[in-house]
């Protein structure tokens, strides 16, 4: 592997980044219950693996250094762009950042973060009044803060992929799922036909298309 312009063994930066998009999700989901707590635990696993990769050692690039040598055997592997592996496997030129998958990664795990603010926004008056939580995303879908993690990990895996969180990202995604039902069994013991109705009008992750709302929402 070419080691020419090494841009990696840089773990302050990573330390740094990993605390930014961790903390970023903390103010806005501040987690409260043990599912909580497991929700916020998992994407903060699939942060550190990341920035790991991306700034500390290139784990990924290591790995397949083999292959992407024999195909790309111009590319400094270890040069920080290289990392972009879509962008790179696609023989694009230039300045990664730039390119279609990197804007459309920032529209992800901007939306995400965005969507996160305001279903917590919502659950927190929600369970301040021990109502059900139906306005806002809620209105949409029944577990806005769940999307809203998956939204930002997706998000990253089109900017920089690795083989870590590309195995991650389905156990996580199945894990929100199993979460997101055992949260349902719960809301629908606490707030009984109420949230029959609500379930019944209002999607769990994917909204309708009609823009129906939930019952009840203010």
């Amino acid at each position: 592997m070419n080691s020419a312009g090494n841009d990696y063994g840089l773990w302050g930066l990573a330390a740094l980044n990993a605390i930014i998009f961790i903390g970023f999700a903390y103010s806005f989901f501040k987690p409260a219950r043990l599912r909580d707590w497991r929700s916020f635990g998992a994407y903060s696993a699939f942060i550190v693996a990341l920035f790991a990769e991306m700034y500390g050692f290139p784990l990924t690039i290591y790995l397949l250094s083999g292959w992407l040598g024999s195909r790309f055997p111009g590319v400094n592997l270890y040069g920080h762009e290289a990392g972009h592996l879509w962008w790179l496997m696609t023989g694009r030129h230039g300045n990664p950042h730039f390119g279609l998958l990197h804007m459309l990664s920032l529209v992800f795990i901007f939306g995400g973060f965005t969507l996160l603010s305001r279903a917590w926004h919502v659950l927190y008056h929600a369970q301040r009044r021990h109502g059900l939580a139906t306005a806002g995303p809620y209105r949409h879908v029944r577990h806005p803060q769940y999307i809203g993690f998956v939204a930002i990990m997706f998000g990253f895996l089109l900017q920089w992929p690795t083989l870590l969180t590309l195995a991650m990202f389905p156990v996580l995604v199945a894990m929100y799922v199993r979460l997101a039902i055992a949260e349902e069994g719960e809301s629908e013991k606490d707030f009984g036909q109420a949230w029959r109705d609500y379930a019944a009008l209002t999607p769990r992750f994917i909204p309708r298309l009609s823009g129906a709302g939930a019952v009840g929402g203010r």
